[in-house]
């Protein structure tokens, strides 16, 4: 009877996995068969035209590449440095418990909460208007927490015996963290930021209050100059384009272009932490 209950479980989860890949093969291949005949060269090189009708999604590109570049300078050294903080230098008690609580309220807060919480903060209190640097600090927050707990999980994966025996040695807290811990973890710190930002560039609640703009004729010049970005331009052209048929295959062009994107940082995350783990000798 066991092993039926066994059978069965092993048949669950490997029906379970199968869902999963099933479902990411049938949204990769019905993207594929729409949008592909809006791909070419002038769709990923050109401007939008004639109220998005026509054209490309240069703009929104950039745009996106900026934003995500600019919340991995954000959010990568603070979470990092707070999870070095949490899992080598605080020694517990109720702080710590309220920081490690508080990181997990808000890896599960909704994507609109943030941005609407940008909008009245940094767009509005502080007044540094709807930009780039509004939407990169608002995704920057966002993606902060996922940061943090991917940071944290990896430096506690470290074994113990590697801080004992530096100790030994005479080695300090620092030189421990640095010299030792720190490059051990790194898969996982790597990995955990990476994912976090795939999480970013397809984010569009965010954007939409802080930073992204309906259409811009130039890419932006500074910190302070709104954005297109390819979440923010699909909801446009599927929700307010007048002219629907027309845009059909720019927007599955568009999704596909985005779903490529977001994949593609989930592939570098796999394939830089099996190159990492093929280096280690213990």
């Amino acid at each position: 009877m066991k092993k039926v209950w066994e059978r069965f479980g092993v048949v669950l989860l490997a029906g379970g996995a199968a869902a999963v890949l099933l479902t990411l093969a049938a949204i990769i291949l019905f993207l594929a068969l729409r949008g592909a005949p809006a791909l070419s060269w002038e769709f990923i090189t050109a401007f939008p035209r004639r109220g998005m009708t026509e054209g490309g999604i240069f703009p929104a590109l950039v745009g996106t590449l900026y934003l995500v570049v600019g919340t991995a300078i954000i959010a990568v050294p603070l979470g990092v440095g707070a999870a070095v903080y949490l899992s080598e230098y605080a020694r517990g008690g109720t702080w710590v418990r309220i920081v490690r609580v508080g990181v997990n309220s808000l890896a599960g807060v909704p994507s609109i909460v943030f941005g609407l919480f940008g909008l009245a903060f940094f767009v509005k209190a502080l007044g540094i208007g709807v930009s780039l640097l509004s939407g990169v600090l608002t995704l920057g927050l966002l993606v902060l927490p996922v940061v943090i707990r991917a940071a944290e999980e990896a430096l506690r994966a470290v074994p113990q015996e590697f801080r004992e025996g530096a100790y030994a040695l005479g080695a300090t807290r620092w030189q421990v963290t640095r010299s030792v811990v720190l490059p051990v973890a790194m898969p996982g710190i790597i990995t955990g930021a990476i994912l976090a930002l795939g999480r970013a560039a397809g984010e569009t609640a965010p954007i939409m209050f802080t930073a992204a703009a309906y259409y811009t004729p130039r890419l932006p010049r500074s910190p302070l100059d709104e954005v297109m970005a390819l979440p923010y331009h699909l909801y446009v052209m599927a929700t307010e384009s007048t002219f629907f048929w027309k845009t059909r295959h720019l927007q599955y062009g568009t999704a596909l272009v985005l779903l490529c994107l977001v994949l593609v940082f989930y592939l570098a995350a796999a394939l830089i932490r099996a190159r990492i783990r093929r280096r280690k000798r213990w």
